[in-house]
């Protein structure tokens, strides 16, 4: 079993919206990215995973077993960190320990103080006291103090200052060094990715875009800017989130269509975030031509 979470075909309709056959995978000993905008169905996607919510059609597994909504044996090697905590607002810390504890057979008291510490997380308060970030770093001593073999973190980084966001990058790396391990880490953090990341998963509007190696993505499209009137219309529309301004036109366009640019134009490497950007545009502007 190479991996730990498979993903297959996934189907989940709300009025509104629908995960369209969603698909794939995390290998064990990697970190994979899974980036899209607001609303392009990452929280459904990681709660199906979860069996928190039930699916219409296709298949979850992980570590190679069928996920459903009653798996509690399976979610033991699974460490969560989702956006918002999930703990009674008055719960001190170390209640939230003794209230945990049980479900885990492999909780160890130990890890947990030495990460509490660590964190600088201040035992004596209430839930509802600390800062969100302070809520994240306990969710994720929770997360890692019960041997985990995976780790699904659902935007655990936007309560983060830099400095907390490097920890935690660290400790994603250390975790993974392991390579029975890995982690699937959902973020608009796309600079915390681009440290970590060897995989990324690109879901927008309930689709797939893309779902491979990094640097494979990275590579695959290209900033573009210039003169409006360099352009034919045809060229126009090869360019993804096309937009004009009153220097020029900018854009994303793939890497394969840049020879077919005229030579005026300028090209430049893209990061995760601008390709976010601009197939998000590309999308909204999809819609408004119906």
């Amino acid at each position: 079993m190479n991996n730990l979470i498979e993903v297959k075909n996934l189907r989940k309709t709300y009025p509104g919206f629908a995960l369209n056959n969603v698909s794939f995978s995390v290998p064990k000993g990697y970190i994979m990215g899974f980036i899209g905008p607001n609303g392009a169905g990452k929280t459904t996607t990681i709660k199906s995973i979860l069996g928190m919510i039930g699916i219409d059609s296709g298949e979850v597994l992980l570590f190679g077993e069928t996920v459903s909504t009653d798996c509690p044996q399976l979610k033991e090697d699974v460490g969560v960190v989702m956006d918002l905590p999930f703990y009674v607002d008055d719960w001190k810390v170390k209640t939230v320990e003794s209230a945990l504890a049980p479900f885990y057979s492999n909780w160890k008291h130990e890890t947990f103080e030495t990460l509490v510490r660590k964190f600088g997380i201040d035992g004596n308060k209430k839930v509802k006291e600390l800062s969100r970030g302070m809520k994240v770093k306990l969710m994720l001593a929770a997360a890692l103090s019960h041997d985990a073999k995976l780790l699904i973190l659902d935007e655990p980084t936007s309560g983060l200052d830099p400095v907390a966001r490097d920890e935690l990058m660290e400790l994603l790396l250390k975790f993974v060094s392991d390579e029975n391990k890995a982690v699937l880490f959902s973020t608009h953090i796309t600079s915390d990715l681009e440290k970590v990341a060897d995989y990324i998963t690109f879901i927008i509007g309930g689709k797939i875009e893309f779902t491979g190696d990094r640097d494979d993505l990275l590579d695959t499209y290209r900033l573009i800017k210039g003169a409006t009137a360099d352009l034919t219309v045809e060229q126009k529309k090869k360019i993804i989130g096309y937009r004009e301004h009153s220097f020029g036109f900018e854009g994303m366009i793939r890497t394969d269509t840049v020879a077919k640019m005229p030579q005026s134009v300028v090209t430049d490497k893209i990061n995760l975030e601008e390709i976010i950007v601009y197939m998000n545009k590309e999308a909204k502007s999809d819609d408004q031509s119906y």
